[in-house]
């Protein structure tokens, strides 16, 4: 990362933990931390105004990590079969390299799957959890119902082999242009809600940030297994869309973890990459069409991510948890980005009141 990528008032440090070498950005003078945790096909880049609208606060010091094969953190393997334990793992030896014991997490798209394994594996350690747009706790592609059920006994149509290989290939040649599925093209029609588009400074810094995904077998999107069973392509064991995978990462326990905090969950509603309409979804794109041979809605239907997350959070509330959904009109996959003065206002006020828990 160039300096040129960081705005004033942002830093960038590096911290050796027992797993990995890792890198956050850095922003605030207060003394409550909170932490953020990216993407997929992301980086730390993409929180830098949301880390200075809490910074602005006096009263947070924010964290934006980059997560093992994103950004300039060290390039491992992921052991899929593990799901998000790696991740969970990565950030429980950053905060402890970092002296943090007790924080706000929040986490954006497969971010919101890794702080949920995070608050799974140390629900001891936070005082609230964020979650934005996250996937299906139930996983990516690949099951049906409220519940989570299984497509295939092999999990068809999740993992890696699920992602547009024209669109990896363009990440891996650092492709900056303007086509169909360009990088660039991919950020503002499906992170973003059209017609809106970040200014022109910042759409560079988001797209640094993209293409900052490492694309390696270990990494992005991981390897794949053929299948009998459509569309004919089942997860692999590495990397991170197999983690992603419901063959190994199902987050119904979630719903029992002890302490419980509190639970923020932001989404636009016009999402197009976790809904229950996804456009990343086989299901649903066999149903428009887009993908040949769909046995149909009673076979495959469409993943209702949505649902399922609703179905684990209300499970969790009727455990003695709290949660709160808010729906944000008029917005993408990326709230913080989008509407950033109504999403700073909302976390703002939500960790103020979890807060109170210890004061």
């Amino acid at each position: 990362m160039s300096a040129a990528q960081l705005l004033p008032g942002i830093n960038q440090q590096k911290v050796k933990t027992n797993r990995l070498d890792m890198a956050y950005l850095l922003s605030g003078a207060g003394n409550i931390p909170i932490v953020l945790v990216h993407g997929n096909c992301s980086s730390s880049l993409f929180f830098q105004d949301f880390m200075l609208a809490l910074a602005g606060t006096g009263r947070y010091q924010v964290y934006a990590p980059d997560m093992r094969g994103y950004g300039d953190s060290e390039t491992l393997p992921v052991d899929a079969t593990r799901g998000m334990r790696d991740y969970s793992d990565d950030l429980y030896s950053l905060v402890q390299a970092l002296g943090l014991s007790s924080f706000h997490l929040l986490g954006w798209s497969l971010g919101g799957n890794i702080v949920m394994q995070y608050a799974i594996d140390h629900p001891e350690t936070l005082r609230s959890l964020t979650l934005q747009a996250p996937s299906s706790p139930f996983g990516f592609g690949g099951t049906k119902g409220a519940e989570g059920t299984p497509v295939w006994p092999d999990f068809a149509g999740s993992g890696g082999g699920t992602v547009n290989p024209d669109f990896v290939q363009r990440i891996a040649q650092g492709d900056r242009g303007n086509e169909q599925n360009s990088p660039r093209t991919v950020l503002n029609t499906f992170y973003f809600k059209p017609p809106f588009r970040a200014p022109a400074d910042r759409e560079e810094i988001y797209l640094t940030g993209l293409l900052s995904t490492k694309v390696t077998p270990g990494n992005y999107p991981g390897d794949m297994t053929p299948s009998n069973n459509w569309p004919g392509v089942a997860p692999g064991r590495q990397g991170v869309n197999n983690a992603l995978s419901p063959k190994y990462m199902n987050q119904a326990d979630f719903a029992n973890i002890d302490p419980k905090v509190p639970v923020l969950w932001l989404r636009g509603a016009n999402d197009q990459i976790v809904s229950d309409t996804s456009f990343f979804d086989l299901g649903f794109l066999g149903q428009l069409g887009a993908v040949p041979d769909w046995p149909g809605a009673e076979v495959y239907p469409p993943q209702p991510m949505v649902t399922q997350t609703r179905t684990v959070l209300s499970l969790y509330q009727a455990n003695g948890g709290q949660y709160r959904e808010v729906v944000l009109p008029d917005c993408g996959h990326s709230p913080h980005i989008e509407k950033l003065g109504t999403v700073y206002e909302l976390v703002h006020s939500f960790l103020l009141s979890s807060d109170e828990r210890y004061e």
